[in-house]
């Protein structure tokens, strides 16, 4: 007879890091199987899966899935959609809502900025990608500041105070904000220059509780962690 399942480990993005901690929560109480969730970018979730990292259930953009499928690492049939994260413009909790209305202010609220803050994950990348199109990348040259994380963007900008700008994933704000972190959200990015991200979970294939892996992946999947994931900010 088997020993009973006692412990499941995620690796999960940081842009969703409170839905999926309240839906762990959830799945240790209907099952009384632990589950310990690790947060990190999603480069960071490739390097630590390349490097033979042992995990039970993962959460990530699709690229980084279709990777981690390509390699084998992922059980057959356990990928589904968990939601969407959108990215938005912080400031400092004191400092009064700037224009993004549309891509020109957003253009003139972040030449005006004392600092412009985003990380190295997968907003970061686009947020960088962004500066360059603008032409933004050169004009802001040294107040371009690139941190680790997204929980970072928003501490950084705490410091920094009223006049520092910093883009971030919805989400993440969301729980810096509930953190006590002295940011505010000023409001999505303008639509044309909207980036969206979306996030899959799935069991992997060289769990050592397959059974319990797939179960959690499919309630992180569900309609009922869709709600919970909305209310945090993922759609």
């Amino acid at each position: 007879m088997s020993s009973p399942i006692s412990t499941l480990k995620v690796l999960s993005a940081g842009a969703v890091k409170s839905g999926v901690a309240q839906v762990a929560k959830e799945f240790e109480r209907a099952t009384g199987t632990r589950v310990t969730v690790e947060f990190n970018t999603a480069p960071e979730l490739r390097k630590r899966i390349a490097a033979g990292e042992a995990a039970d259930v993962i959460v990530a953009p699709p690229a980084a899935m279709d990777e981690f499928q390509k390699l084998g690492n992922i059980a057959a049939g356990t990928r589904g959609f968990v939601g969407r994260s959108r990215m938005g413009v912080v400031v400092h909790a004191g400092a009064p809502a700037p224009d993004v209305s549309d891509t020109a202010a957003f253009r003139r609220t972040l030449a005006a900025a004392t600092a412009v803050i985003y990380n190295k994950a997968s907003s970061g990348i686009y947020s960088a990608k962004l500066m360059e199109k603008l032409g933004l990348d050169k004009e802001l040259g040294a107040k371009i500041v690139v941190v680790d994380t997204g929980g970072a963007v928003m501490k950084t900008v705490e410091q920094k105070g009223p006049g520092a700008v910093g883009l971030a994933q919805i989400s993440e704000v969301m729980v810096m904000i509930a953190k006590g972190c002295r940011v505010k959200l000023a409001a999505p990015l303008p639509d044309e220059i909207q980036n969206v991200t979306s996030y899959d979970a799935a069991a992997t294939a060289s769990s050592a509780s397959p059974d319990a892996a797939r179960r959690l992946a499919r309630q992180l999947t569900s309609d009922a962690a869709r709600k919970v994931f909305a209310a945090t900010g993922i759609s």
